[in-house]
């Protein structure tokens, strides 16, 4: 899956009220820190008032509500079969399916006996959620097109699941990742508060779309996450709006400008979709020139979908891909078909240099992985590592050893560590403003250090619910996997897949909730890459057990994020977790059943792999799991591989150590590099003007993002969508 960019929540749209006044209204904090104590508190107990009446609501889980996000999963769900078969592109699509029931329900508010809520479209858009992403959550778009037409006889295939197969695999994975995110969901949004920047966005987006009056009510539910929020890029503090008319009526042009934004979008996608049905070489346009197109195959395709792509990943995302077309199609695959690396066609997977650069892509995408993922690892061992021991040395003093290990002890310990360190330093000759300034910062970041205010308890998932549906979960991964493949996954194996499942699906939570970026191209890699050292080479079924399990922690890892990035918006806007719980499950249920239809329905219609639809994932996932198992590379490949795995060790090491610093973004990242190789370039091109597009308006004329992201969406589901009527046609 291309790797999809953070959402820049600019403030614009909802306004919030800050928590703390501006300097220059601020009194002298000596006289006013017993009033900010107070404020503090009365802040948080309407926050927790204002959450408890919310997720009161009867509109927090509707049947409505349930079959219209179930209605825009499956548009969505169909967009990313098309689109993950052509490039390994999924997208969740929160903020669209959030403006579509918005849209649906405006459209029939004149006989609706309830009015559509805030909480209620936080219903629609999970549901939408969990049907659309499934296409990669069940290995529609990379695992199963590798085990149905890359895995060779002699490494006990091709597997060709038939549709009731398919469906018990699709059905058997697709709940275990729910069930692994809920118990998350306190420690990173409600202990933590970790941003997860897109399901802020979609909230900031549901707030806009349903008005003045939302925006009033929003301003203390988003308690201290809206100091993260409520600043535009000047700086300055925001006002809360004015009650007006004019505010009203704005309300009311912005959301039909963006619903005639995303026809507008959609119509255009559509038609360029029809045309180039009927005259396929607008797909390859050699905008370089012919002898580059055919030797070398730099084409353009004019796709609106793949611009749109290109808008929703950003410009330094699209940058770097293109950096690695460059790098892949205009260095590394010329020079193996030169020295006879490649002999092959260029356009040859197995002995051209397209399937060579692979192998490079492959060792670049396991270095990021590695290095990231091990440094989030690693990273609350180096943070809290020193206090802990201090407290184990302290703790050792007092001759209460057996306290050190209580989670209790350790938590309290860790959260007054700062506070310890910083007033060690304190000199009693201060100035009495130094000490007043102390005493003030220290009150701040003691209140935000506080968790946020939580749902009630009775609209929260009951803990026998989740440890019951969690062993449940389990035992359907084990069914769907031996009923759909008897006799190739030894059970043991099973169960180690899913308890590597889980130990990365709390690493791609925590990645996704502070970089909006849920690795779960990664994560199977390296599950492939660890079950090569338990799986013997010379086992018959070694690749496919490396496939199966590289599956397992992607599904759990991808559903496990999209859930919490659902629960982040309704946490922010106060619905109930319960429903959106349910809602999920719900979705995932029906989007597994959808995507296996769908996936037989386009391998019924298209040759697979071929034409319009290369499944390059697929390449990816056969390929490292040869890699893995030891099976030959081709020339030289190694040796290249090596070299850049190292370079991109580096690379990425140096974009961690340069986090939030300017020059961060001109360090071409791993993953968005490996992508850029091994999608012909074509589909990278047209994604890079999409990034320009984004950088221009949202970079260059500092206008609010909501309004691309709905441009993009509307590209991008209107090629989707109609090409459901052309498999009718070449069906038929």
């Amino acid at each position: 899956m291309a790797p999809d960019r953070g959402v820049k929540t600019s403030g614009k749209g909802i306004n919030y009220q800050a928590i703390s006044p501006t300097e220059e209204s601020r009194p002298n904090r000596s006289q006013t820190d017993g009033a900010e104590e107070n404020e503090e508190d009365e802040h948080r107990q309407q926050a927790k008032q204002l959450l408890a009446d919310r997720v009161e609501a009867d509109t927090n889980f509707t049947v409505r509500g349930v079959l219209v996000g179930l209605g825009i999963g499956i548009i969505i769900c169909f967009s990313n079969t098309y689109f993950g078969l052509q490039t390994g592109w999924v997208s969740g699509m929160a903020m669209p399916a959030s403006l579509l029931g918005f849209a649906f329900f405006r459209s029939i508010r004149n006989v609706l006996e309830v009015p559509f809520s805030p909480v209620e479209n936080v219903l629609v858009q999970t549901v939408a959620g969990a049907v659309g992403t499934m296409p990669l959550g069940v290995g529609c778009v990379g695992v199963l097109p590798a085990l149905n037409f890359l895995l060779k006889p002699s490494e006990n295939g091709p597997v060709d699941l038939s549709l009731w197969k398919l469906i018990v695999w699709s059905v058997g994975i697709c709940f275990l990742g729910v069930f692994v995110a809920v118990p998350l969901r306190k420690e990173v949004i409600i202990r933590e508060k970790l941003r997860f920047p897109s399901g802020t966005a979609t909230a900031l987006m549901i707030g806009v779309l349903h008005g003045e009056k939302a925006q009033k009510d929003h301003a203390h539910a988003f308690s201290e996450e809206s100091s993260q929020i409520d600043r535009v890029d000047s700086g300055d503090p925001v006002r809360p709006p004015e009650g007006s008319t004019d505010n009203e009526n704005d309300h009311r042009d912005d959301w039909r400008s963006k619903i005639k934004l995303l026809t507008i979008a959609f119509a255009i996608s559509a038609v360029y979709t029809l045309v180039s049905f009927f005259i396929p070489q607008i797909h390859d346009i050699p905008f370089m020139g012919f002898y580059l197109a055919n030797q070398w195959l730099w084409t353009f395709n004019p796709s609106p979908a793949y611009v749109g792509q290109g808008i929703i990943m950003g410009c330094a995302t699209t940058t770097h891909m293109l950096f690695g077309a460059v790098l892949g199609w205009g260095v590394l695959s010329p020079i193996a078909k030169k020295n006879g690396w490649a002999a092959g066609s260029v356009d040859d997977w197995e002995h051209g240099s397209k399937g060579w650069i692979v192998w490079i892509s492959l060792a670049i995408m396991l270095a990021d992985s590695v290095v990231n993922i091990g440094w989030l690892a690693l990273r609350p061992l180096i943070r809290y590592g020193p206090q802990w021991m201090a407290s184990v040395r302290d703790t050792a003093h007092h001759g209460d050893l057996r306290s050190v290990m209580t989670p209790k002890t350790i938590y309290s310990r860790l959260q007054n560590s700062d506070t310890s360190t910083s007033m060690s330093h304190l000199n009693p000759d201060h100035t009495q403003e130094a000490s007043d300034a102390l005493h003030h910062d220290t009150l701040k970041a003691a209140v935000e250090d506080l968790p946020e205010s939580d749902a009630p308890p009775e609209h929260l998932v009951n803990n026998w619910i989740v440890f019951g549906g969690f062993v449940v979960a389990i035992g359907l991964t084990i069914a769907g996997v031996h009923i759909a493949f008897p006799g190739m996954m030894p059970f043991w194996a099973t169960i180690l897949s899913i308890l590597f499942s889980l130990v990365l699906s709390l690493m791609g939570v925590r990645a996704l909730g502070e970089t909006d970026l849920n690795p779960v191209s990664g994560i199977s890699k390296l599950t492939q890459l660890a079950f090569a050292a338990f799986i013997p080479r010379s086992s018959p079924n070694a690749i496919v057990i490396n496939l199966i399990a590289g599956a397992i922690s992607e599904s759990a890892a991808l559903q496990a994020g999209d859930l919490m990035q659902d629960l982040k918006a309704g946490h922010l806007l106060g619905a109930s977790p319960a429903a959106q719980f349910w809602g999920q499950l719900i979705g995932s249920f029906v989007g597994a059943v959808a995507s296996a239809l769908v996936y037989k329905l386009y391998t019924s219609v298209y040759i697979i792999p071929g034409g319009l639809f290369q499944v390059p994932t697929g390449y990816v996932w056969i390929f490292t799991a040869r890699l893995v198992t030891g099976h030959g590379l081709p020339p030289m490949a190694w040796q290249y591989a090596v070299g850049a795995g190292i370079i991109w060790i580096l690379l990425t090491a140096l974009r961690i150590y340069g986090k939030d610093t300017w020059w961060q973004k001109f360090i071409p990242g791993g993953i968005a590099v490996a992508v850029g190789m091994y999608n012909v370039p074509s589909f990278t091109v047209a994604r890079a003007i999409g990034g320009i597009i984004s950088a221009y308006w949202i970079g260059w004329k500092k206008r609010e993002e909501e309004t691309v992201v709905v441009l993009a969406s509307g590209l991008i589901l209107g090629e989707g969508v109609v090409s459901y009527p052309i498999i009718e046609i070449c069906w038929e």
